[in-house]
């Protein structure tokens, strides 16, 4: 898979919904000892998409020690593989830089009852 390939505007510009619909896709995934799905516990480090429509994504958990990695890795990549579109997903698991909260959305600080502000 091609991740270093540059993309020129046009590209980028058809590429966009199927962006936008792989997000939709990565809400889609939750930690199951959070309520928060991965994409806004900020979980996802990177994500890029080929020309080929190939989904590249590195990620990380709040934890290296959490039991249900496994299950998290797959579901992301079944959900991201059932988005129209998408050819192929390559999911990598990555510790560096270590996750902490400050990776948060608004929308997860919300979720666990946080002041979105801190």
């Amino acid at each position: 898979m091609d991740t270093e390939e540059v993309l020129t505007p046009q590209d980028v510009k058809e590429l966009a919904p199927l962006y936008e619909d792989v997000v939709l896709a990565l809400k889609q995934v939750y930690d199951p000892e959070i309520p928060v799905n991965v994409y806004d516990l900020g979980l996802i480090y990177e994500l890029k998409i080929n020309k080929e429509r190939e989904v590249f994504i590195k990620m990380t958990f709040t934890a290296p020690t959490c039991p249900m990695a496994d299950i998290v890795l797959a579901d992301v990549k079944n959900s991201v593989m059932a988005t129209p579109g998408v050819k192929n997903c390559e999911v990598e698991l990555v510790w560096e830089p270590a996750w902490d909260q400050s990776l948060l959305s608004d929308e997860a600080r919300i979720a666990l009852g946080w002041d979105p502000e801190i």
